[in-house]
């Protein structure tokens, strides 16, 4: 992307608006969003596109202000069918499953929708229940569960919302559903397996004694991998179960030692929550040699960007070069710290 210049007199207006609104943060940002949407103007750009790049940036902005007083709060997004009815044991299991979560202190997000969507809404209970619904001519309005609390916000595109139903969750649980829901879990498992969003845990939950997922490990198994068209064990930072304790477990587990990450340079810092001892540093590089593309994984102290940031300096740090071809593969090397010996006690 090239940051085309404004003529230095038309520069200066915008600084001098952005004066005289009070804003000061991040300055270079807000320029390139005004520049780009002159920018759109002297392009000519047709009415349909200015209608799309206004009202997503609007939306945005809307799903951003309902999110930003429950940042440091974990999330986890609940997908499934908006046609579950009250009574089906897949509802029970979405209630139940979030009720769990909401008691280890978890936010839940969802579609804001009938359905799974207000079952997980219903087991969180309002205050622990956020909503990004879409506005489609045919489907209900949003639950009462996130509407009591004014913790929904409404999107025209569907684009966007799945960009916020996925942005601020920490984990993700899918439920059993039609189109909507494959094509949310899918674009989780594209954006992980490409190295677009950060690891997170994937749970695809059934009722008990439920079978719809294992139709889809069968289709990834036979037809997907054998063909290379997906690379083998690509479907493992899946977790496929029917129990709502062994989902939650593993969306809380996931985060067990494993804190966080953050690129710098072309080096990836893993920050943990316990320090790992020598030998532990050992046994990874032995396992993930093969995911570097050169050096070891060692330890580190806290890099120039992230003091600069004030960014978890308390954290334990391990420093690695990856193999751009193996970010895909980060969830197994989180796998591994989250089972180290030095973890904290579960």
């Amino acid at each position: 992307m090239i940051d085309e210049p404004l003529p230095e007199a038309l520069s200066s207006e915008i600084n001098a608006v952005l004066d005289d609104a009070g804003v000061h943060a991040d300055r270079r940002l807000i320029m390139r969003m005004l520049r780009t949407a002159i920018l759109l103007g002297e392009d000519g750009a047709d009415r349909l596109d200015l209608k799309i790049a206004s009202a997503a940036l609007a939306e945005m902005r809307d799903a951003f202000r309902l999110f930003a007083p429950f940042r440091g709060v974990p999330k986890v997004t609940v997908f499934g069918s908006a046609r579950t009815r009250h009574d089906d044991p897949l509802y029970l299991t979405a209630r139940d499953v979030a009720a769990a979560l909401a008691g280890d202190g978890w936010m839940v997000v969802t579609g804001a929708g009938p359905g799974i969507m207000q079952a997980a809404s219903e087991g969180a209970g309002p205050a622990l229940s956020l909503g990004v619904s879409i506005r489609l001519p045919f489907e209900e309005k949003p639950n009462g569960f996130v509407t009591g609390q004014d913790h929904v916000v409404a999107m025209k595109y569907f684009f966007t919302r799945k960009l916020m139903l996925i942005k601020e969750s920490l984990g993700f649980i899918c439920l059993p559903g039609g189109f909507g829901t494959l094509d949310e879990m899918f674009e989780l498992l594209t954006l992980q397996q490409t190295g677009k969003a950060e690891p997170t845990p994937i749970v695809l939950l059934d009722e008990p004694g439920g079978t719809f997922w294992q139709g889809l490990r069968s289709f990834i198994d036979d037809h997907l991998a054998p063909t290379g068209v997906i690379s083998e064990g690509d479907f493992d930072r899946v977790v496929i179960t029917d129990s709502v304790e062994a989902a939650r477990a593993e969306i809380t587990g996931f985060w067990h030692n494993y804190d966080s990450l953050r690129w710098v340079g072309d080096a990836l810092v893993l920050r943990l929550k316990a320090a790992p001892t020598d030998a532990e540093i050992e046994t990874l590089n032995q396992q993930f040699a093969s995911m570097l593309s050169t050096g070891r994984i060692e330890r580190t102290a806290p890099r120039q960007p992230e003091v600069a940031d004030d960014d978890n300096l308390d954290l334990p740090r391990l420093i690695l070069h990856l193999d751009q071809r193996q970010v895909g593969n980060l969830f197994r090397l989180i796998g591994a710290i989250n089972a180290l010996p030095s973890a904290p006690a579960r």
